[in-house]
């Protein structure tokens, strides 16, 4: 079976009415350290006529950032990619990456403690009795005990919940329970980082047939000195592996957003649609 897979992701926005934008941050280019090989890449940007440049930000994301000379009434963005999903160990062959940046205010941000709460360290405290000592098995404990605690739930509203909420609800998306594993792991005095991405998952039906499915997801990271950036899937309690593809990684979620950038007050209309399929020769 082949393991290339073909990925199209399309995002559009309609306005009730012409709108001005201003310059739109989009971060839908797999980053360059994906572990999963990217081998074809294309961004479409609709309305034609748009000006589209290329960037790295801060924290080495490759970013396009898209302006328009006029007012629009939609704005359409389709992504489509070849990537190849053959399984790899999450912790075998691993980059050492761990020096930094090269910006000391984005590697300072890596480790800014975040508020925790009575509740967010009480927790930490009941995971710690009888964890093991080692790194990686310890941050494989803690993310196992995120995925038990806080139940996962799809949450449209904007924003990340903080330690103190999440524990209160029991329950958040993908990208609190990420939001959650980075401020725990920051207070344990390692640099840790936000990611956003893509999440290919395969199925079987009742015919035994493969299903393939795509969602945009969140995730964290941690760096570890000699190993460099591991990735902790904090809603399967798993390691990232071939079918996490990172597209941005920052030291907040806002920073890490698929889309961001202002434009005139309006009603929109939003609709998202993945689609994934298998490559066979």
């Amino acid at each position: 079976m082949s393991s290339h897979i073909t990925l199209v992701h399309r995002t559009c926005y309609e306005y009730d009415r012409p709108v001005s934008m201003g310059p739109q941050i989009i971060r839908l280019r797999p980053m360059p350290d994906s572990r999963t090989p990217v081998l074809s890449y294309m961004l479409k940007i609709e309305p034609r006529g748009c000006n589209l440049g290329w960037q790295l930000d801060q924290h080495g994301n490759e970013t396009a950032c898209v302006s328009f000379g006029g007012q629009v009434t939609h704005f359409d963005i389709e992504v489509s990619l070849v990537a190849d999903i053959a399984p790899y160990d999450p912790l075998a062959n691993l980059m050492d990456n761990a020096e930094g940046t090269g910006d000391a205010g984005v590697d300072c941000a890596y480790s800014r403690q975040l508020p925790l709460g009575a509740d967010a360290l009480a927790f930490l405290r009941e995971w710690q009795d009888g964890t093991p000592t080692d790194a990686v098995p310890r941050l494989i404990s803690l993310n196992k005990a995120i995925t038990a605690r806080v139940r996962y739930e799809r949450r449209m509203e904007p924003g990340v919940l903080s330690a103190q909420d999440i524990l209160r609800h029991g329950c958040g998306s993908c990208r609190d329970s990420a939001w959650f594993l980075v401020a725990l792991a920051r207070h344990m005095g390692y640099r840790a980082r936000f990611v956003s991405g893509y999440l290919v998952q395969s199925a079987r039906t009742a015919g035994e047939e493969e299903v393939l499915t795509g969602d945009l997801h969140a995730w964290a990271q941690v760096c570890l000195p000699g190993k460099g950036w591991i990735g902790f899937d904090t809603t399967s309690g798993m390691l990232a592996g071939e079918g996490h593809i990172p597209l941005a990684a920052a030291a907040t979620p806002e920073d890490a957003a698929p889309v961001s950038g202002l434009l005139d007050r309006c009603e929109a209309r939003f609709n998202v649609s993945m689609q994934v399929q298998r490559l066979y020769a």
